[in-house]
C-alpha cells in the first residue's frame, strides 16, 4: 500500500481534456495484461466531470468502468504514470490508489471532480469495457462527446445526451436510475449556504 501511495504522489500534472504535445497511449498488449486489476466491488460505471470552482463550467470528462477489470476511459486526457499503462485513451490497472490519484490530479484550487456512479450488470460493464477499448484516440475538446457516444450504446443509457460539454453530460447522466454522486475538492473550500 505504501508503494501505491508513493506512486500516487508521483503523478504527472495534466492539461484537462487537452494533451497537446503529449504522447498518446501506446502500451503493448503484454503491459496491459500485466496491469489488469479486478476490483471486488459491484460492476459499475462512474462518470467523472472536472468542474471549474469559479464558473461551474466543465473542463474534462472521463469514465471509470468496473467490470472484468477496472479501467478509466480518459478521452483526450493526459494522465500518465509509469505504473498505469495507457493504450490510446484507456488507462489500465486502476486500483483504489490510482483511482484516488486520478481524481486528486484533476482537483486543485480551480477545479473539483464530480463522480457519479451507477451499478450495472456484468454484461453492461463488459460491453462498456469493449467499447472504450475499441474507441481509439479522441481529439482534443471531444472528451464529453466521445464518452456520451460510448454510453449511448449501452442498455439503459440510450437517453444520454450527445454533447461537447462535460457539465451537460453530467446533468444527463444524473437522470439514469440509481446514480449516486459525490464532489471531490482539494485546496478549495466550497461556499456554504445557497
Amino acid at each position: 500500500m505504501l508503494r501505491q501511495g508513493i506512486a500516487v504522489m508521483a503523478l504527472v500534472a495534466l492539461a484537462a481534456c487537452a494533451g497537446e504535445g503529449q504522447s498518446r497511449g501506446s502500451a503493448t498488449p503484454e503491459e496491459v495484461a500485466r496491469a489488469v486489476y479486478h476490483h471486488p466491488g459491484p460492476t459499475s460505471l462512474t462518470l467523472y466531470t472536472v468542474v471549474s470552482n469559479n464558473t461551474g463550467s466543465g473542463g474534462h470528462t472521463a469514465l471509470l468502468v468496473n467490470g472484468s477489470q477496472r479501467v478509466i476511459f480518459d478521452p483526450a486526457g493526459s494522465f500518465h504514470h509509469h505504473e498505469v499503462p495507457r493504450r490510446d485513451d484507456v488507462l489500465y490497472g486502476i486500483t483504489p490508489a490510482f483511482e484516488l490519484g486520478y481524481r486528486s490530479m484533476h482537483a486543485r484550487p480551480a477545479y473539483h471532480v464530480v463522480s457519479q456512479t451507477v451499478e450495472v450488470s456484468p454484461e453492461v460493464a463488459e460491453r462498456a469495457l469493449r467499447l472504450v477499448e475499441a474507441n481509439g484516440p479522441v481529439s482534443q475538446t471531444r472528451c464529453a462527446a466521445a464518452t456520451a457516444a460510448v454510453l449511448k450504446q449501452l442498455p439503459g443509457f440510450e437517453g444520454i445526451s450527445s454533447t461537447l460539454y462535460p457539465v451537460q453530460l453530467q446533468k444527463s447522466f444524473e437522470q439514469v436510475t440509481g446514480v449516486q454522486g459525490t464532489r471531490y475538492y482539494e485546496d478549495f473550500t466550497p461556499p456554504t449556504g445557497g
